[in-house]
């Protein structure tokens, strides 16, 4: 848990939109400085360990339920993207803003620990972006949701996409204040993900199966898949997709619209 894992002790959290990673500046909009995890630190009490964990949480959902009033006040629809590294997120996010951007605006916050490389991806696809690096820490928290959410200036009655940092056990401890937490595995990762990583499915609403096209060359079994996530969430829905051919890509936006009125 991150409590104890020691992520925010090198540097700050930078939220930073395309272009501006050349020139850096250190006012509190563009450079947080994330204490939460610095302070009363020792790793030989469990107990001052376990203290902390609980104010860091509590502390975030605090600010999370304010995210997500203000979401609902604007009308806005939050998605947090988690998953493993390599999953192909960023390359779902691409299609996505192409094919639902005549539909509805669409605003992207990326996290990553280190460069703009996704963000300026993103930008290319047609959306308003920001990047939030989280240096040593290992995911997302509520409050540079609502810093990055300030930045970018997210419209009323839009789609906010969240691409949390690729990792299926921080992410999943944090609430960003979302309206919606979708999990994404791919076929090249291995069907037991889900009982691997349980919180993380547990606390999704959908999980989607990428990289669907490679199905003939690899040893991935999809329903073993589907059962080992429904043991552990069986309200879990799914939508299996190529993010790379657009096979399925219809269903995911369909889902998106639905659940977006």
């Amino acid at each position: 848990m991150c409590g104890t894992c020691g992520c925010g002790e090198e540097g700050g959290v930078s939220i930073l939109k395309p272009g501006e990673e050349h020139h850096h500046d250190h006012n509190h909009d563009n450079h947080h400085h994330h204490h939460d995890h610095e302070h009363g630190h020792d790793h030989h009490h469990h107990g001052t360990e376990i203290k902390m964990e609980q104010d860091i949480l509590q502390k975030n959902n605090l600010l999370a339920e304010r995210n997500r009033g203000y979401f609902e006040a604007k009308g806005i629809m939050a998605i947090n993207l988690v998953s493993s590294p390599g999953s192909g997120k960023t390359t779902l996010l691409e299609k996505t803003i192409k094919t639902l951007s005549k539909d509805k605006q669409v605003f992207v916050i990326e996290g990553d620990q280190q460069t703009f490389n996704d963000a300026k991806r993103i930008e290319e696809a047609g959306a308003p972006v920001v990047q939030v690096n989280t240096g040593s820490g290992c995911h997302l928290d509520a409050q540079m949701i609502n810093l990055a959410v300030k930045k970018l200036k997210v419209d009323d009655n839009s789609l906010l996409l969240i691409e949390n940092v690729g990792n299926l056990v921080c992410p999943s401890m944090f609430d960003l204040g979302e309206s919606k937490r979708v999990v994404i595995m791919s076929t090249t990762e291995g069907e037991d993900k889900p009982i691997k990583y349980p919180t993380m499915f547990q606390t999704s609403h959908l999980c989607i199966i990428n990289k669907t096209d490679l199905l003939p060359y690899v040893d991935f079994d999809m329903e073993k898949a589907r059962e080992y996530a429904l043991r552990v969430n069986h309200h879990l829905e799914f939508i299996e997709v190529s993010a790379k051919t657009g096979e399925g890509l219809d269903k995911w936006v369909e889902w998106v619209l639905a659940n977006s009125k």
